[in-house]
C-alpha cells in the first residue's frame, strides 16, 4: 500500500520543501508515491497563503533553485504547484516536459528546470515563475513550482488614437480621430489560459467584436479553438497612396461611413506547447466604401463599392525566446500561408494568395548587452492585378523604422532589422503604498539602451496604374536610430526613439512605440 507522509507548509517554499522530505520515513520514502491529485496545493496555499513574489521583467534566468543532489541520476515523485488560486493545474502540468516517475540527471536539472519555468512564464498569466527542487539525499526528488498570479478580468476604459501615434500627430483633425468606449478580457477565463474578449468602441472607429480563444482542451491540450465577429466603420479612410503617403479626405464624412467591415472567423488550434503552436482559420469576410471613396479611387476595391471574399489562413509559430514581451536570448520562427477566394466577378478580382515567413535571434553578448537580428518577407501569388487596399505591403505590420509616415506598394518586400541593447538600470521592485494586491501592487522596471539600424526593399508589380509621386517601390529603405525602452509588468513595452533615415526621404524624427520591434 502506498503512503505519504505528513506536508506542512511554512511560509518561505524552500522551507516547505524541505520539511516535506524530512516528513517522510525513510521506508516510505523508497516507495514510489502516486501523482497528486489536480490542484493538489489548492487548498493549502488558501489556509496560509505564501509570499507574494515580486514581479519579474527580461531577463528572468535566475529563479531556479535546486537543493543539494548527491547522486548522479534522480527520480521525481512529485510536482507540486503554489500561488495557482485560479489557474488550473491541469493547464500548467500540460506545459511540462518532465512527469512523475520521470529519470533525470543532477548535472542537466538545472537547464531542465529553467526550459519548464520559462514556458509558465510565458503562458502570460503570471507576474513571476520560481522553480524549486530537492532531492533530500534520497534519490527521490520533488519539484516544486510558485506564481505569482497577475489580475486576470481586464475592463479598461478605450480613450485613444484613432492610429499610431507618429502617423495621427501629423493629421490635420487629428483632434477628431479620438476613439472611446470599453475593452473588456480575461486572459485566464474558466482557469485554463483561455482568453475571452469584448470590444464596444465609439468616436472616430466604431468597433463591435467579440472574440474567444481556447489555446487547447483536454488533459494534454493539444487542439483548441478559435471563434470571433467583428463589425467596423469609421469616419474616414485612407484611400489612397500619392507622394507615398497616406491620402485621406480632407475632413470627415457627415452622412455616411467611408469604409464598413465585417468578418466572421473560426478556426482550431494544434498546439504542442506554448513555444510550438499553429493555427487554421476560415473566415468571411464583407468590405464596402461609400459613392465619395468609390469616384475618388475606383482602385482602392477593384471598382466595386462592395466586395466580399471567403480566405483560409495556415499559420504556425515557434518562440523559443526567453521572454516574449522583451526577448534576449533565444530564437522566433512563424510562416504563414493565405488563400482569398472572391465571391462574386473572380474576373474583375482573382483570388490570390499570400506568403509570409519570420525569423529572429537573440543574443546575450555579456555585460548586460545584447544582440538582436530580424528577418521578414512577403509575397503574394497568382493575381496579376491587386485591389489598391491589397497591394500595400510596407508601412504598416512590416516597418523599416523612420519611414512611419510612408507606405508602399508592392507585391512583394523584404525587411532586415539589427539592435544592440544594454541593460542600463533594474532597481528593485517598486512597491506601491496603500495598495495591499499583491497582483497590482508592486511595480518592476528595466531600462534599456538601444542602438539599430534596419533596411527594406519592395518589388514585385500590382497591375494597378503607375503614380510617379511614389518613389519607395523598387527603392532600398535604410535608418539608424537611437533608442530608449521602458520595460514593466503586464508585458508593457515603451520605445522612444530617434531616427534617421538614410534614403529617397532623408531625415531625423522622434517616434515613440508600445511594443518591441524587433
Amino acid at each position: 500500500m502506498k503512503h505519504r507522509g505528513p506536508v506542512y507548509f511554512l511560509g518561505l517554499v524552500n522551507v516547505f520543501l524541505g520539511w516535506l522530505l524530512l516528513g517522510l520515513h525513510p521506508a516510505v520514502a523508497q516507495t514510489p508515491l502516486p501523482s497528486p491529485p489536480p490542484d493538489s496545493l489548492r487548498e493549502l496555499s488558501q489556509e496560509r497563503h505564501p509570499p507574494p513574489l515580486a514581479p519579474v521583467v527580461a531577463p528572468t534566468d535566475t529563479l531556479v533553485r535546486v537543493g543539494a543532489c548527491p547522486m548522479r541520476r534522480v527520480r521525481i515523485v512529485a510536482i507540486l504547484f503554489v500561488g495557482n488560486n485560479r489557474t488550473r493545474e491541469r493547464t500548467l502540468r500540460a506545459e511540462l516536459n518532465f512527469h512523475e516517475g520521470d529519470s533525470l540527471t543532477v548535472a542537466d536539472l538545472p537547464a531542465r528546470l529553467e526550459v519548464n519555468r520559462r514556458r509558465l512564464f510565458n503562458l502570460q498569466l503570471f507576474h513571476a515563475v520560481l522553480a524549486q527542487a530537492s532531492c533530500g539525499g534520497t534519490g527521490q526528488l520533488t519539484v516544486l513550482f510558485s506564481v505569482q498570479e497577475r489580475w486576470y478580468i481586464l475592463p479598461t476604459p478605450i480613450l485613444s488614437l484613432s492610429e499610431d501615434f507618429n502617423v495621427w500627430r501629423t493629421r490635420p483633425d487629428r483632434w477628431h480621430r479620438i476613439d472611446y468606449g470599453l475593452h473588456l478580457v480575461d486572459t485566464n477565463f474558466r482557469g485554463r489560459a483561455e482568453q475571452l474578449t469584448a470590444n464596444i468602441q465609439l468616436g472616430f472607429n466604431r468597433k463591435y467584436e467579440l472574440f474567444y480563444e481556447a489555446p487547447g482542451f483536454g488533459r494534454r491540450r493539444r487542439v483548441g479553438l478559435g471563434l470571433g465577429i467583428s463589425y467596423y466603420q469609421s469616419r474616414n479612410l485612407d484611400y489612397n497612396i500619392i507622394g507615398d503617403r497616406r491620402l485621406s479626405l480632407p475632413s470627415a464624412e457627415e452622412d455616411a461611413f467611408p469604409i464598413q467591415r465585417f468578418y466572421l472567423t473560426g478556426g482550431l488550434r494544434l498546439r504542442h506547447t506554448v513555444q510550438l503552436s499553429s493555427a487554421f482559420d476560415v473566415s468571411y469576410h464583407r468590405e464596402q466604401v461609400s459613392p465619395l471613396i468609390l469616384g475618388l479611387n475606383p482602385d482602392y476595391l477593384l471598382g466595386f463599392q462592395q466586395r466580399q471574399y471567403l480566405e483560409a489562413s495556415f499559420i504556425t509559430t515557434n518562440n523559443q525566446r526567453n521572454t516574449f514581451a522583451y526577448p534576449l536570448t533565444g530564437q522566433f520562427m512563424s510562416g504563414g500561408l493565405t488563400f482569398r477566394q472572391f465571391v462574386g466577378s473572380p474576373d474583375r478580382s482573382p483570388a490570390y494568395a499570400t506568403l509570409r515567413g519570420r525569423y529572429s535571434r537573440y543574443l546575450s553578448l555579456g555585460h548586460q548587452f545584447y544582440y538582436a537580428l530580424g528577418l521578414a518577407a512577403q509575397t503574394r501569388l497568382f493575381a496579376a492585378r491587386l485591389a489598391e487596399v491589397d497591394a500595400r505591403s510596407l508601412g504598416y505590420d512590416a516597418l523599416v523604422r523612420g519611414y512611419d509616415f510612408y507606405i508602399v506598394e508592392g507585391r512583394s518586400y523584404g525587411v532586415v532589422q539589427q539592435g544592440l541593447s544594454w541593460r542600463a538600470w533594474a532597481p528593485p521592485p517598486l512597491r506601491i503604498p496603500f495598495v495591499n494586491n499583491p497582483k497590482i501592487n508592486t511595480l518592476p522596471l528595466a531600462i534599456y539602451l538601444n542602438a539599430f539600424a534596419d533596411a527594406g526593399l519592395t518589388g514585385g508589380g500590382v497591375g494597378l496604374p503607375a503614380r510617379p509621386s511614389n518613389q519607395l517601390p523598387g527603392q532600398l529603405q535604410a535608418s539608424v536610430g537611437a533608442g530608449v525602452h521602458f520595460v514593466t509588468y503586464y508585458d508593457r513595452v515603451f520605445c522612444l526613439e530617434l531616427i534617421r533615415t538614410l534614403t529617397v526621404y532623408p531625415n531625423l524624427g522622434f517616434f515613440f512605440r508600445s511594443t518591441f520591434p524587433i
